[in-house]
């Protein structure tokens, strides 16, 4: 299996100053853009924690629904 046959190519936009900073560490660590760019998105990748998908399950956006809800209580009855 050849390289190109199992990576896709994309294209970035990259600020200017970003990108020499880019260029600056490929070459001091004797290694090319890509491969940074790959170890970078691994790397975010990697420490990226997904959020819970029961989390904010009821929540309605008020405040104060407990106390109105304490407020429409039935009286409680009694047990004999």
């Amino acid at each position: 299996m050849r390289y190109h046959d199992v990576v896709d190519r994309t294209t970035l936009s990259i600020p200017g100053p970003l990108l020499e900073r880019l260029r600056r560490a490929a070459a001091e660590r004797r290694t090319s853009m890509a491969d940074l760019v790959r170890e970078a998105i691994e790397e975010k990748l990697a420490a990226h924690r997904p959020t819970p998908r029961c989390l904010g399950v009821g929540a309605s956006g008020y405040r104060d629904t407990a106390r109105e809800a304490s407020e429409v209580r039935a009286e409680p009855r009694t047990w004999r």
